[in-house]
């Protein structure tokens, strides 16, 4: 994933690819906009396979290059119209992926929305099947069945090619899925979760300052990447604040495993006109970050999210509107059916607030990831990911 720990021979990125060469494990990259030298020395290095390509020409390289693409269309990650005619040169080199979303789209389906994507667009149909099924079994030598003789039964059964609906699903000859109906038994575990941080007060996020130019994250919907901003900071009684006209609001990441400061910046792009949203899914630390229009309004949440010991949620300036993630932080062992429920009543509320974004939340949980360009946050402050450095909130060159 740290793609210039690759390029720059990072003797501990180097030392993980060479155990999993030792082991016979297949690399998988995360190489967004890589090109030219510098992607022939990450692929020299045994990294295998992308799933950040954005454009035709950027999937293309990675394959001449040898590299397998694999085709992104998640929640906030949106690639798939974009890259999907690299199917019909390279049938061979092609994988249909997801990575991240949210619990009520996958209720629309999975992988076999993608596959009728492609049909619904012209895209050869045999060729989208073997991007979903052949393809990663032979690249990843899986241990699933390809259907031949002696192989375990691994299949689902649809009702036509035109909808791809599964209506079954079969695992080593086993019925697991019918029709809605999940066959499997739940088996009780130990929720393990690690919260070890207090909840902070709003004098803990204030940022004194005057009228100088800072660094504003400014996010895109449907894509991960985010661009570095330099605007005049909006200043009340000595302090920096969100100016919710200009759309430029307060971040903060906060680190949820030991004792620290919150860490804050601002972004643009997310459209609150109300209240603060939150959540512990933030790759890939997963620490809690928020975003609000006010100290108070963004304080409230992530003290909320501390008493939850996990969860996504919003508060309108009134009430929370809340998922509980009892496992990790990350995950909740209720009813995924009902989840999507509350997920999607959470994402409605988000966009009553003012977001835009088609996916607020999954949005949310990529600006902490530091290896997508340009201008991210992590617990540490603002990261420079092509420079790969941290780098201060407030801009040096004072000529804007």
């Amino acid at each position: 994933m740290n793609f210039h720990g690759v390029i720059n021979g990072n003797k501990t990125i180097i030392s993980k690819i060479k155990l999993a060469k030792k082991l016979e494990k297949k690399i998988d990259g995360h190489a967004p906009g890589l090109s030219g030298n510098n992607l022939k020395k990450y692929i020299s290095a045994g990294i295998s396979t992308d799933h950040e390509s954005m454009t035709f020409k950027e999937g293309e390289e990675k394959i001449v290059n040898g590299m397998k693409i694999l085709i992104r269309e998640g929640s906030a990650a949106r690639n798939f119209n974009e890259l999907i005619p690299l199917i019909k040169k390279y049938p061979d080199d092609i994988m249909l992926c997801s990575d991240d979303i949210h619990p009520d789209d996958l209720q629309d389906g999975h992988i076999n929305r993608l596959i009728k994507s492609g049909i619904e667009s012209g895209y050869n149909f045999f060729d989208l099947l073997r991007a979903a099924t052949l393809n990663p079994c032979n690249h990843y030598k899986l241990d699933a069945g390809l259907l031949r003789e002696n192989d375990p039964a691994d299949f689902v059964v649809i009702d036509n090619p035109e909808n791809m609906n599964v209506l079954e699903t079969y695992i080593n000859g086993t019925k697991v899925y019918e029709r809605g109906e999940i066959k499997i038994k739940s088996i009780k575990t130990k929720k393990i979760n690690v919260f070890n941080c207090n909840k902070i007060k709003v004098n803990q996020v204030k940022i004194p300052g005057g009228k100088v130019p800072i660094r504003v994250i400014e996010a895109s919907d449907g894509q991960l990447y985010t661009k570095e901003l330099i605007v005049k900071a909006t200043v009340k009684n000595g302090y920096l604040i969100s100016d919710v006209k200009k759309d430029i609001l307060k971040i903060i990441v906060y680190n949820r495993y030991y004792k620290s400061t919150p860490k804050v910046s601002f972004i643009k792009g997310f459209g609150l006109k109300k209240g603060a949203i939150a959540s512990t899914i933030a790759h890939d630390s997963h620490n809690i970050i928020a975003i609000g229009v006010s100290d108070k309004d963004i304080v409230s949440a992530i003290n909320r999210i501390i008493e939850l010991k996990g969860g996504i949620l919003l508060f309108d300036g009134k009430r929370f509107e809340e998922i509980q993630l009892n496992v990790a932080g990350l995950m909740t062992d209720r009813d995924g059916n009902q989840i999507a429920i509350k997920y999607r009543n959470l994402n409605r509320k988000a966009k009553l607030m003012g977001s835009k974004l088609t996916a607020p939340f999954m949005t949310l949980s990529f600006m902490a990831l530091l290896v997508i360009p340009e201008l991210k946050i992590s617990d540490k402050g603002l990261f420079n990911v092509r420079k790969f450095c941290f780098t201060d909130l407030f801009y040096s060159d004072m000529t804007i």
